[in-house]
């Protein structure tokens, strides 16, 4: 045989996308605490998105593509009257939930917010719970939208785990679209082998630049990101179950797979099956809408407010020590041009609550920075330094920490106390602590969209495992619309 032919034969389906479809469609999820913790993130979530609707650069992006478009049995965008197609529905459920930077968090390897998911699972729930009733069958339950929850947090976190897709360059989101087109595909009723197909092709779409991400390009579609990966993993589900055929080793095939083009010839590693750990350990943002590596340098300089608060002018220096990733990811000097800027600079997050005692969404707007120069003068003062124990424990499975510890140095020779704090109040180890300050945040959220009587409603319904769980998607959708 000629040596310039190549041999034309399907291979089996690689082993990753094997796994995650026999994830998806087999395994039983008996944890109660995955389901607890599920529910918690379904009221955090939405509330991140409730509050994102008051930012008018966030809602210019809302809505059909086509001006007064009617879609029957359309899924619909909580907070508004929107009713739309599940792609576009989950493009907006996505973007409502990530604009903030409050939504839930997951450090390892690789970064990411699996509650970005949620925007195709809802979605999906509700559009498919409308088509059933019309058909006269049943409509999902929350029960259902909850396990694929769980389901999408477990991908996304385990392939996150001890894969590093930011050390080539590639954004998280990739993650969001793998998980959300596994956990669609089955939802719209798709066999194994259709996931396995889908998944394939959520794998050669490859994966956006972090470019929007960083130092100096940082800017408002990684606000939006998420809610484009989420949305393409519908569009792709949707693609798959018409017949569209899948790719079996879109990972390892020769020169042409994610592998070899993407991920500099290696192929991905694994320490731990598919179960429940992520959802178990997901990491809330409960004090702060920042980028989560800076929450407890934020919480450490609310706690230093008041020793500093009239002294900001005597300030000689600020000495931060973190860990490498936050160094790697959200350490920078110079200007701040918009507000995906300010949010992801730890000298920032640090300097607003030293200053003003919080950190709010309000205060990355171009306004509030402009208006407060001593935000600016506090960073020129910022020294940045690694403490490798919090490097090492930031790794460590048992602890997972994100430690960060600040101290302020005065002119005169005197300093404050050193506050380090490990973990940050959305940590699991914090949970007992977290869960009332997550409600109250809930709570808070749900007013900015809806009237009293609402609100109580739906913080009521949210808080009963067994009563959400029954409730049909179609009903509790019902209460979010406007």
């Amino acid at each position: 045989m000629s040596k310039n032919v190549e041999m034309n034969t399907r291979p089996a389906p690689d082993q990753v996308l094997v796994d995650i479809a026999d994830y998806v469609c087999d395994y039983q999820i008996d944890s109660h605490e995955a389901y607890n913790t599920a529910r918690n993130c379904l009221m955090d979530t939405l509330g991140c998105g409730l509050l994102a609707l008051r930012f008018p650069e966030c809602t210019k992006l809302l809505g059909p593509l086509v001006e007064g478009t009617i879609v029957p049995h359309g899924a619909r965008v909580p907070g508004t009257q929107f009713r739309l197609d599940p792609v576009k529905a989950a493009w907006d459920i996505g973007c409502i939930i990530r604009w903030l930077d409050y939504n839930d968090t997951w450090l390892a390897a690789e970064w990411g917010h699996p509650s970005d998911n949620l925007g195709a699972i809802l979605a999906v729930a509700d559009f498919l719970s409308q088509q059933n009733i019309a058909a006269g069958k049943a409509p999902l339950t929350m029960h259902d939208v909850l396990t694929a929850m769980i389901k999408a947090h477990e991908i996304q976190g385990v392939i996150a785990l001890e894969n590093s897709f930011n050390r080539v360059g590639l954004c998280h989101v990739l993650l969001v679209r793998v998980a959300s087109t596994a956990v669609a595909t089955k939802m719209l009723g798709g066999s194994r082998e259709q996931i396995i197909d889908a998944l394939s092709q959520a794998w050669i779409d490859g994966s956006s630049l972090r470019t929007y991400r960083h130092s100096p390009n940082a800017g408002p579609r990684k606000s939006w990101a998420a809610g484009d990966a989420t949305s393409r993993a519908v569009r792709l589900a949707d693609l798959t179950l018409r017949g569209e055929i899948g790719y079996p080793s879109a990972l390892t095939a020769p020169t042409w797979g994610f592998y070899d083009v993407s991920f500099n010839g290696k192929p991905l590693k694994f320490t731990r099956a598919y179960e429940s750990y992520v959802m178990e350990n997901i990491l809330f943002k409960i004090s702060f809408p920042a980028e989560f590596h800076s929450q407890t340098a934020a919480e450490a300089a609310v706690k230093l407010h008041p020793q500093v608060k009239n002294r900001l002018n005597d300030i000689e220096k600020i000495v931060i020590h973190t860990h490498e990733s936050a160094i790697r990811i959200i350490s920078k000097v110079g200007p701040l041009n918009n507000p995906a800027d300010r949010d992801h600079c730890l000298q920032y997050m640090t300097a607003v609550p030293l200053a003003f005692g919080n950190l709010v969404a309000e205060n990355y707007e171009d306004d509030f920075h402009a208006s407060n120069p001593i935000i600016d003068q506090l960073r020129e003062k910022m020294e940045i330094h690694e403490n490798p124990t919090y490097t090492k424990e930031y790794l460590e499975p048992r602890k997972r920490s994100i430690a960060n510890a600040v101290q302020v140095y005065f002119k005169d020779g005197n300093c404050t106390d050193k506050v380090e704090i490990d973990y940050p109040v959305g940590h699991r180890r914090r949970r007992e602590e977290g869960i009332p300050l997550l409600e109250d945040k809930f709570r808070a959220n749900l007013a900015t969209r809806f009237p009293a009587k609402r609100c109580a409603e739906i913080f009521a319904l949210c808080k009963d495992q067994k009563k959400l769980e029954q409730t049909p998607v179609n009903e509790f959708m019902d209460l979010l619309v406007i």
